[in-house]
């Protein structure tokens, strides 16, 4: 049920944008048609969205670490007038129109009435299992496979000049940088500060995964 309601677009104000039309399959659940991510009536956004794996081992959300709650963390790209541009009150109205939703949610929760707790819930059990543990790497650290000479000396490499950062296994360490890019004024994206109101956190993101 939650795969349902992340690739239906009944979720936007216009029944156009589903949480899929940002967040590809075929892009680790990220955006590569746009270095922009747009959303409905054709607007731009203010970022790229984030790639969703590994969800669950992460203490804050988005870019900026604005949302500190996986189960939270849809209410910003639904009522945002750049994305899905929709009201919680009317999604629950849809959805309760809806038969078919409320035949599954009775099946899910033995009750048909749907409310944001339920439909938030449904989710992140989804969001939720969007896990990355079948990698050559995590097949290579659990001994089931080998890596080459070649990518030995890369992980090498990695170990000793990204790592700190880009912690394993995960890949992030979960904190803020900076990556030295110059800002792109037209957006005049805070980025962390924007959260904080610290100017040292201006321009800092989220380390993102590998």
């Amino acid at each position: 049920m939650g795969r349902k309601l992340f690739y239906d677009p009944i979720l936007s104000s216009d029944s156009s944008t589903s949480c899929a039309s940002c967040h590809q399959r075929i892009a680790a659940f990220a955006h590569i048609d746009h270095s922009l991510s747009h959303g409905i009536f054709g607007r731009i956004g203010t970022r790229n969205v984030p790639p969703l794996q590994n969800l669950i081992w992460r203490d804050t959300y988005m870019w900026d670490g604005g949302v500190n709650h996986l189960e939270v963390q849809p209410l910003s790209p639904l009522t945002s007038p750049l994305e899905m541009n929709e009201s919680l009150t009317n999604v629950l109205l849809k959805l309760n129109r809806n038969v078919e939703y409320k035949t599954l949610f009775a099946q899910a929760f033995h009750d048909s009435i749907i409310t944001s707790d339920k439909m938030l819930k449904a989710l992140v059990q989804f969001t939720g299992l969007m896990v990355s543990a079948n990698s050559r790497y995590d097949k290579f650290i659990a001994r089931k496979d080998t890596f080459s000479t070649a990518e030995k000396r890369g992980l090498t490499l990695f170990r000793s000049n990204c790592s700190s950062c880009h912690t394993e296994p995960l890949f992030t360490n979960n904190s803020y940088k900076n990556n030295g890019l110059k800002p792109d004024t037209a957006l005049n994206d805070k980025g962390w500060a924007l959260i904080t109101g610290l100017s040292t956190d201006f321009n800092m993101f989220k380390v993102p995964s590998l």
